[in-house]
């Protein structure tokens, strides 16, 4: 049996200012801080020490990784980055206020933005002051697997090749993994996990800085059908309200 846990950033500065982020590199706010030391805090209370960590190519995902880590005493650990971990692309939408963006276009056409699971939002404009794709970090990658908007399902689609190449051999190894990512390559992880139906995803939040925990069978499918939402290592009435959270976030409330 191996061990995953899958852990969402921080709060981020464009959390708490309520603006559609996606792969722009923003850092974790103080909230966001405190979060990820306490993420790290309820990894030790569980007994859970991972052996090797795998995060995004984003600055809040790996801030958040290094304070759990550094709470844990593990700091040391093996690291494992990448694209693919990315949170979902949100092309044109990327730096706008969502509750604004809700006022312009109509809270039903930004709920499917944000929400269907194959509808993506426009492609990023040239001259959007916060595209992400000029970024450093990225130029090594071929220009047709940089994406100018995602859907979930473009998300699912791009993460399981590492999921399978990457963390996979981890997990055979009898390795625990902590993967530290975002929003949607998390909720593109655990779907494929539970096999949660592409109707039923849309409905699934992940709070900010709580422990997910997974137990895989040899066959890396869980060995248990615990849904989502008794699998973290928190206060299931925190992890609901934390959830509801990100709910409202499209209307600003």
């Amino acid at each position: 049996m191996s061990r995953l846990v899958l852990l969402r950033h921080g709060e981020s500065e464009w959390n708490r200012s309520n603006l559609f982020t996606g792969w722009y590199d923003c850092d974790l706010t103080d909230t966001g801080e405190t979060e990820a030391r306490a993420a790290g805090a309820m990894l030790r209370d569980a007994d859970v020490e991972p052996d090797v960590l795998h995060t995004s190519l984003q600055r809040r995902a790996i801030r958040t990784a290094n304070l759990a880590l550094e709470e844990l005493g593990r700091l040391w650990l093996p690291v494992r980055r990448s694209w693919r971990l990315n949170e979902r692309h949100y092309g044109d939408l990327t730096g706008k206020n969502k509750q604004q963006t809700s006022e312009q276009f109509g809270e039903d056409q930004v709920l499917i933005w944000r929400r269907s699971y194959d509808t993506p939002p426009p492609p990023i404009a040239a001259d959007n002051e916060f595209n992400p794709n000029v970024d450093a970090r990225y130029a090594d990658l071929p220009p047709e697997l940089v994406p100018q908007a995602e859907c979930l399902a473009d998300v699912v689609d791009r993460m399981l090749p590492y999921w399978y190449d990457s963390i996979v051999p981890d997990l055979v190894d009898g390795r625990d993994v902590l993967v530290v990512a975002h929003g949607n390559s998390l909720r593109a992880l655990v779907k494929h996990l539970q096999g949660i139906s592409d109707d039923a995803i849309t409905g699934l939040n992940i709070p900010t800085g709580v422990p997910l925990l997974y137990e895989l069978g040899d066959d890396l499918a869980p060995i248990d059908d615990t849904p989502v939402e008794q699998r973290y290592l928190a206060d299931a009435d925190e992890v609901a309200a934390k959830a509801a959270a990100v709910a409202r976030q499209a209307s600003g409330g």
